[in-house]
């Protein structure tokens, strides 16, 4: 079945919510507690609509459904949905900063199959003709060694209180080009 990739709407934002809770439900087992998931749902994943405002924010879908979505940002935030944040993002100059890779998810019945690759390579290089020579992201337990296989390298391993009392595990990476 084809695949394509297109950036995101605003209109997308309802379906990419749904896609993203599945995502998180669907690969997470094994990472996190269903409670950790089920609270990271809640206060950090989830679309960021300032990624979509600034058109560095993908969808990849087959003829019928979103199968995954995923971005880049030329802004400072490193994870987390509209949920997470309360400002807009000051911008990241890119002779000095990373580029930041931002809110992958891909529906479990599509992991493996090469579409977080295929989104990661267009965000890399949206990000190259930006002028970024650098990325970083804070992965997830589950993607993070799809990260290290595309060649970035751990940074930091944070821990991230959340407000019910569960703590939400991320791992930071960068790669340089």
């Amino acid at each position: 079945m084809s695949i394509t990739t297109r950036l995101a709407t605003f209109e997308d934002i309802p379906q990419l919510q749904q896609l993203i809770a599945e995502s998180v439900r669907g690969l997470s087992a094994g990472y996190y507690t269903a409670q950790q998931a089920e609270s990271a749902i809640k206060y950090v994943f989830g679309v960021d609509s300032q990624l979509i405002a600034d058109g560095t924010y993908y969808v990849a879908e087959t003829e019928d459904a979103t199968v995954a979505c995923g971005g880049w940002s030329r802004r400072n935030t490193l994870y987390g949905g509209d949920q997470h944040k309360g400002i807009e993002d000051p911008l990241l100059n890119p002779a000095t900063d990373a580029a930041r890779i931002r809110a992958f998810f891909v529906h479990p019945d599509w992991a493996r199959h090469g579409i977080g690759r295929a989104l990661i390579d267009l965000c890399e290089t949206a990000a190259r003709h930006y002028g970024f020579t650098k990325m970083e992201i804070g992965a997830t337990l589950p993607g993070a060694p799809l990260y290290e296989a595309m060649g970035y390298n751990v940074v930091d391993k944070i821990k991230v209180p959340l407000p019910d009392g569960e703590e939400l595990r991320i791992v930071k990476m960068k790669k340089e080009f």
